[in-house]
């Protein structure tokens, strides 16, 4: 079957084929709140891509991604249209995950120990996931390339200084360095989740008091700055950080909303989910990375995406 896409004013993002919403118009109620509220054309728009089998996530995306509505509004509008007891965005789409079945995961190349698990969210601390020298040589790799962190800017998508961050930060692109890309691959199957779905390695450096005040990984679809970050690899679904050095005070991963934080260890990982099953921004993620009070503290960040990046 081809790929189908939802006709958008701006964009064309890739949609997936959904059998269970090939709907006839007769099918679809238009006398409900939200759905009636719409303009003619955006309801006939929904009307249209509902009926070529467009994904209801990959059209609400597009009308947020429009700026005329947040991504709720075009839930709510869409479900509307396609009627039924169940929301369209209730069932699972498919998430990175890790088997925590056991106390210790076996990988084709390494063994891997589950430390600590959080289900809501989904928060999994994973031990020896590098070996020092893995570690050790992606720090070297990286040691010449820092330039001070950016953040992107929810108001027009540019990368820019923030004062809620101080570290430093390199990256790794996919073939520089084949520890890097042995590491990759490790994460791949780690997490469940295709190769090609994923950002680029983020090393990040912090000093003494240096600091990442809470934020949230997920890119916002209602905010227009994020919007062209999205078009690319969808939303960030996933997050991988890797600690590559020992801290020998502070530096934690702070989660503030439900009282978690992670002390880094050199060679583990932990590893949080962005989004809930139907990748909607999960506001429980607002996590921070704690002044640096002893010592220094380098970590590498992996986004795990919703489609190729």
């Amino acid at each position: 079957m081809p790929p189908w896409h939802p006709v958008e004013w701006k964009s064309n993002p890739a949609a997936r084929p959904y059998d269970a919403f090939r709907f006839t118009f007769a099918k679809m109620t238009t006398n409900a709140s939200v759905f009636a509220s719409l303009p003619p054309d955006w309801q006939g728009w929904i009307r249209e891509n509902l009926a070529r089998a467009c994904h209801p996530q990959d059209m609400a995306n597009s009308m947020a991604r429009s700026g005329q509505y947040s991504i709720e509004q075009a839930r709510a509008a869409i479900d509307e249209a396609i009627g039924g007891t169940q929301s369209a965005f209730a069932s699972s789409d498919k998430l990175p995950t890790i088997d925590v079945t056991a106390n210790r995961l076996q990988l084709s190349d390494r063994a891997v120990d589950i430390l600590f698990v959080m289900d809501r969210p989904r928060i999994v601390l994973l031990g020896d996931v590098l070996s020092g020298e893995e570690c050790d040589a992606i720090v070297e790799h990286c040691s010449s390339r820092y330039a001070r962190s950016t953040v992107t800017s929810e108001v027009d998508g540019a990368s820019t200084v923030h004062q809620g961050r101080t570290s430093d930060m390199a990256f790794i692109q996919r073939g520089d360095s084949d520890i890097a890309d042995r590491i990759d691959r490790r994460l791949s199957e780690l997490g469940n989740w295709p190769l090609e779905c994923s950002e680029p390695f983020q090393l990040q450096k912090y000093g003494v008091s240096h600091e990442y005040r809470p934020h949230f990984d997920w890119l916002n679809p209602s905010s227009t700055g994020h919007r062209s970050h999205l078009e690319r690899g969808g939303q960030r679904l996933g997050t991988f950080i890797l600690y590559l050095t020992d801290v020998e005070q502070g530096g934690g991963t702070a989660f503030p909303n439900i009282g978690v934080e992670v002390h880094p260890r050199k060679g583990n990982a932990l590893f949080f989910l962005n989004t809930d099953a139907a990748h909607t921004p999960d506001q429980q993620t607002l996590h921070a990375g704690s002044p640096v009070v002893k010592g220094s503290k380098i970590i590498a960040n992996k986004w795990l995406r919703a489609s190729r990046y």
